[in-house]
């Protein structure tokens, strides 16, 4: 297998980078910050969902211990 890397300058890489950049659709202000919006939303749903769910865990197995040392 032959692979031969191509140098390229600098100012060529530059170049072809500009180019693809021309070529990306940005997304509108209004997108981002409801996209964002929602991506906080469910941080915090989350977040809430974990904390809830892990003290009802940790309350159900605190029950079982006092339970199994008889108090």
């Amino acid at each position: 297998m032959n692979i031969e890397k191509k140098k390229n300058s600098p100012a060529l890489f530059v170049r072809q980078v500009r180019q693809e950049l021309q070529k990306v659709t940005w997304p509108q202000r209004r997108d981002t910050f409801i996209s964002s919006g929602i991506v906080i939303l469910l941080i915090i749903l989350f977040s809430l969902f974990f904390l809830l769910t892990d003290q009802i865990w940790s309350f159900v197995i605190k029950q079982i211990i006092n339970f199994g040392t008889g108090f």
